[in-house]
């Protein structure tokens, strides 16, 4: 079971959930994945390819666990670069909702100095519960 927290009076986030409780079932964490392919290779050094390829990654191991981005109840989201994530919000919304679908975890979005892949721009741990 998960329900989604919202205090009474607070606007509804867009994008994400402020908060989610969840009773039972197991729970999968899945490590940071970054926008290279299946064979850990880089297609592309553009910001908005490399969300959709990191995204699809973890859809994929979401998948090979029994679960789908509905049983998502956390993200964090560590970028290399704050105004390319700014900058394409919408796109970014859209390769998102084509992947995750409408399924809005909690979520954080972090800048940090680098990746440990040097062509890695954006990096995503995903916490779901099935």
């Amino acid at each position: 079971m998960r329900k989604t927290l919202l205090p009474e009076g607070w606007v509804a986030p867009r994008g994400y959930s402020n908060g989610i409780l969840t009773q039972g079932g197991q729970t999968i964490y899945i490590g940071g994945q970054i926008g290279w392919n299946t064979q850990a290779e880089f297609e592309t050094d553009d910001f908005v390819e490399q969300v959709r390829q990191t995204l699809q990654n973890v859809h994929d191991v979401l998948v090979a666990g029994g679960a789908g981005p509905e049983h998502m109840v956390r993200m964090t989201w560590y970028i290399t670069d704050k105004q390319s994530y700014t900058n394409n919000l919408r796109p970014i919304g859209q390769v998102y909702r084509g992947i995750m679908g409408k399924n809005f975890p909690v979520m954080s979005v972090v800048q940090v100095a680098a990746l440990i892949e040097d062509r890695a721009q954006v990096e995503i741990e995903v916490t779901a519960v099935v």
